[in-house]
């Protein structure tokens, strides 16, 4: 065992990971050094790092990923070490060579194991090689469409297209039939190029009813190499992670047993050391086939950490300064049930689409039993369109696994995030539905299946609306107390006493009495009392609201506006309006607002990139019919004809760079 570990490491990442890594490296005693480019100069792994070293401009062509500029800056600071974090430089072989050869450590498995893992093609051959299960599939080299499509027919439909040096979901498409691959192997080729420098393509069968379940591996440099049992990662939009957890509700202890012998080999067969997953698809029936092997720290490493008590990133620290692992397999435990849920910056009213700008309000949720928040923001960061979309990662343990999402949903109705659409109603949405909660029935496709028209907010069970409604209202009636309370008001009034009010909730009317009580405050709600305490109002026009309605902890997030307040509780935001009860009474007087008929243009969903337009002014389209393809966040989004017309005017051009809602071209009906 070394004398002593690292004194410095370099962390060539960014974000949350690099803010993960700095964390355990100061509470081991090691000073660190960050990385960042122009966009990041602010950003808070910057701001926790004892050094920083600029790269150069926002694109990680020109800066995260300038292996020779990093290893030149742990030349200037003395670093000892780099820890890759994942994505960037953590699975490029050549980088791991070039630190070797600078004499630096890298935090991470050794380099001929980066290259056997890291093309999907090879991967596969060489666990086959190992006696570990593979998905039938093409593993040569793919000519082009026709190829493809040649391919797909002898394999069987529907297959899967993927980049071979892919990874995070980019360069994949699921084909159902012939058209399907025809319509996107070239899409899959591009992005495979525009995300990894190699268009190289593979196609396999696609697994019918799939789970996603993971096995993280941990080995030393003295032959040890355990697995740290199983993370479920089934929950998955666009082939990228929405939820992980551990352990998984599918695995039998059987399988479990199974699937980590069968990593534990493919890790010893490559010559593993550091912390890596071995990742399998598995059918319905609990077969089980080998996708890939990431050779880095996952995103979702710390599910696995909450239920063994393990710190990864710490680990990988100290075998890569040579320690020993003192633990065996018997000695790894399973601790309760823990749940990871990406924050996303992302729209789940608008398809998901990418959202960026700036984070005007941000709080965490205060610190609580079983709750874990890994960030890399604060408020006033910049959410950019140059690097990956996640906010944080909310990261719950309990007992059982309805413990840890229920924990969730409670932390999920806490986290304040304004400036940017986010996607924290959708994974609340995700934790209470029975499906979810079932556990067993969860497959890679259980959000299309969910939501197949797209997602509009969680289910308002009559409790979660009460909550809302009752919440609003109190904060409603504080402010007009606090208001009448002003001197020289017309509307000035006693304050101390029961008032009464009309609430409307998603235009739905109902009558209320809110009262001041020594212990807190009272409500009745039509024909039911409540009792509220330890109520905390909000201190600005858009903040979280907590108060324990009969003695049950609630949190709802109010933001005022112009007449109507939005109020957001469970997955789900409500239109919210407090009237007096004359005020109600003329309402039911009141025109309603006509929004703007839209349905003549096709909009730019989101902060993109125009790649193609299909279409030229004159023709006629069909419902369904590819219309445009725009990039954002280095993936492509095919826009479709929602209706037949004929195509009137073009706005917008390849090339183009659109914001959000500027018109690609217009329609006249057809």
């Amino acid at each position: 065992m070394p004398d002593k570990l690292f004194s410095k490491i370099l962390i060539a990442n960014r974000g949350e990971i690099a803010c993960r890594v700095i964390r355990t490296a100061r509470r081991l005693g090691i000073r660190t050094v960050a990385i960042y480019s122009d966009a990041d100069a602010a950003a808070l792994h910057v701001e926790m790092a004892d050094e920083a070293v600029h790269l150069g401009p926002p694109p990680a062509a020109q800066s995260y990923l300038l292996g020779e500029k990093i290893v030149e800056a742990c030349r200037m600071t003395g670093a000892e070490a780099v820890h890759p974090g994942y994505g960037f430089l953590s699975e490029r072989e050549w980088f791991a060579k070039a630190l070797a050869d600078a004499g630096i450590a890298f935090i991470g498995p050794p380099a001929a194991a980066i290259a056997a893992m890291g093309d999907k093609i090879e991967s596969k051959k060489l666990a086959k090689t190992a006696g570990v299960n593979v998905v039938p599939g093409f593993v040569g080299e793919i000519l082009d469409t026709d190829h493809a499509v040649a391919i797909a027919r002898e394999i069987g439909l529907p297959v899967m297209m993927k980049a071979s040096a892919g990874g995070g979901g980019k360069g994949m498409r699921l084909a159902f039939s012939e058209a399907d691959v025809r319509e996107t192997f070239d899409a899959v080729r591009r992005e495979a190029s525009a995300s990894f420098g190699d268009d190289r393509v593979f196609i396999e069968k696609f697994v019918e009813q799939p789970r996603h379940i993971e096995i993280q591996v941990l080995g030393d440099r003295h032959g040890t190499i355990l697995h740290l049992n199983e993370r479920d990662c089934s929950i998955q939009r666009r082939h990228q992670k929405v939820v992980e957890e551990s352990p998984s509700p599918f695995v039998t202890p059987e399988m479990r047993a199974a699937m980590g012998a069968q990593a534990v080999e493919l890790a010893r067969a490559v010559g593993y050391h550091s912390a890596g997953t071995v990742e399998f698809i598995a059918g319905a029936d609990r077969s089980f086939y080998f996708l890939e092997m990431n050779t880095r720290l996952q995103v979702e490493h710390p599910v696995t950490e909450c239920v063994t008590g393990l710190d990864l990133v710490e680990w990988m620290i100290r075998i890569a300064a040579g320690e020993k692992l003192p633990f065996t397999q018997a000695d790894i435990r399973l601790d309760g049930h823990a749940i990871e849920t990406r924050f996303y910056a992302e729209d789940p009213y608008r398809g998901f689409l990418p959202s960026t700008g700036r984070l005007t309000r941000y709080a965490e949720p205060a610190p609580a039993p079983g709750l874990r928040i890994d960030s890399g923001v604060v408020e006033g960061s910049e959410i950019s369109m140059f690097y990956d979309p996640m906010i944080a990662k909310v990261i719950t343990h309990g007992a059982t696994r309805l413990e840890a999402a229920d924990r969730q949903i409670a932390a999920l109705d806490r986290f304040l995030v304004r400036g940017i659409s986010h996607n924290a109603d959708f994974l609340s949405a995700l934790m209470q539905h029975p499906r979810f909660r079932a556990g067993e029935t969860v497959t890679t496709a259980f959000i299309a299946e969910t939501y197949p028209e797209g997602f509009a907010g969680a289910e308002a069970g009559l409790e979660a609306r009460r909550n809302a409604l009752v919440l609003a209202a109190v904060e409603a009636d504080a402010r007009a107390r606090r208001a009448g309370a002003v001197d020289h008001r017309m509307n000035g009034g006693a304050t101390d006493g029961p008032r009464r009010w009309v609430a409307e909730l998603d235009g739905e009317q109902h009558r209320l009495a809110i009262s001041p009580t020594p212990e807190g405050i009272a409500v009745m709600l039509d024909d039911t009392s409540l009792a509220l305490t330890a109520v905390r109002l909000p201190r600005s026009v858009a903040d979280v609201m907590t108060a324990e309605v009969d003695g049950v902890p609630v949190a709802v997030q109010i933001d005022r506006g112009a007449g109507t307040t939005r109020v957001t509780h469970g997955g789900r935001a409500y239109r919210f309006r407090l009237l007096t009860e004359r005020a109600a009474e003329l309402s039911a007087h009141m025109l309603p607002k006509v929004a703007p008929d839209l349905s003549r243009f096709l909009l730019c969903p989101m902060p993109g990139l125009v790649v193609s337009i299909a279409v030229a002014e004159g023709d006629r389209v069909e419902p369904g019919q590819p219309l445009a393809v725009v990039e954002a966040m280095k993936m492509e989004n095919i826009l479709r004809a929602e209706k037949a017309a004929v195509v009137a005017k073009l706005h917008a051009r390849a090339g183009d760079s659109l914001a959000v809602d500027q018109v690609i071209l217009e329609f006249a009906e057809g």
